[in-house]
């Protein structure tokens, strides 16, 4: 007994203070993508063939990244010598709308609350049942680190059940297999009305690395009305944990 009463003494408090003092992840992690134009040399299209899954295009002289398509491997950034593309350590990547994943050089503002129906009813508890659509495990791996005493989720009174009929909401990673299809949509039908969906990662969002192979479906919105994409591969745990909270409300600040 005072051996553990000792331990935590010199562990102290080891739940992180997020949200209400901004949490850095470390220097290696890459997150949101800055795109400075002017340092692009106009006939370059290096970044765009280096691109393992077409996640940029370039159009009148202004390049833009597929947040839902991008792996985060920094291949673009890794090719540009002109450092055109550079990977910042910001984790704020969550989007309702899928056309705010695309970004190029312009001012980001971030906006994911529900509406205020929804965000009534699911503000102070959500419950989401985790689907596995075909995923690798890397973002399931990262979404339950979210459970562990760092992160501690039910603090925000947001929990994983069981049971699709306790939930409020799936949250469902992996590109949709065709396999996993029909059990998919099973489990958002069990869900009780009303619901929400949150794609979770790459492949979850558009497919990944699997994108426009006859066995998966490319996402979550081919199949279900998703209303939360956290981008990624995987996506950092306080990705998730911020695109949830601001979802809700909880996170107030819309510039990041």
């Amino acid at each position: 007994m005072f051996n553990i009463i000792r331990a935590r003494l010199q562990q102290k408090h080891r739940t992180m203070p997020f949200p209400s003092e901004r949490t850095t992840p470390v220097d290696r992690f890459r997150g949101y993508p800055h795109i400075d134009i002017s340092k692009c040399s106009e006939n370059c299209s290096m970044c765009i063939s280096s691109c393992p899954v077409d996640a940029l295009q370039k159009k009148e002289n202004e390049i833009r990244i597929d947040l839902g398509k991008c792996l985060f491997c920094g291949d673009c950034s890794s090719v540009c010598s002109t450092e055109c593309i550079t990977f910042t350590n910001d984790y704020q990547l969550a989007a309702r709308n899928k056309n705010d994943l695309i970004i190029g050089d312009k001012e980001r503002v971030l906006k994911a609350e529900l509406n205020k129906q929804m965000k009534a009813l699911f503000g102070r508890s959500l419950k989401l049942r985790q689907v596995s659509a075909g995923g690798c495990n890397a973002c399931e791996a990262d979404t339950n680190v979210l459970n562990t005493v760092g992160f501690d989720l039910g603090r925000f009174g947001i929990q994983f059940v069981a049971s699709p009929r306790h939930a409020d909401g799936i949250l469902v990673t992996g590109p949709v297999s065709k396999n996993m299809k029909l059990a998919l949509e099973k489990t958002y039908k069990a869900v009780p009305t009303p619901k929400i969906v949150i794609a979770t990662g790459a492949c979850a969002i558009s497919g990944g690395i699997f994108r426009g192979h006859e066995e998966v479906c490319d996402g979550v919105d081919a199949v279900l009305p998703v209303d939360l994409y956290i981008p990624g591969c995987p996506p950092h745990p306080l990705t998730i944990l911020d695109g949830l909270l601001r979802m809700l409300g909880r996170i107030s600040d819309n510039k990041r």
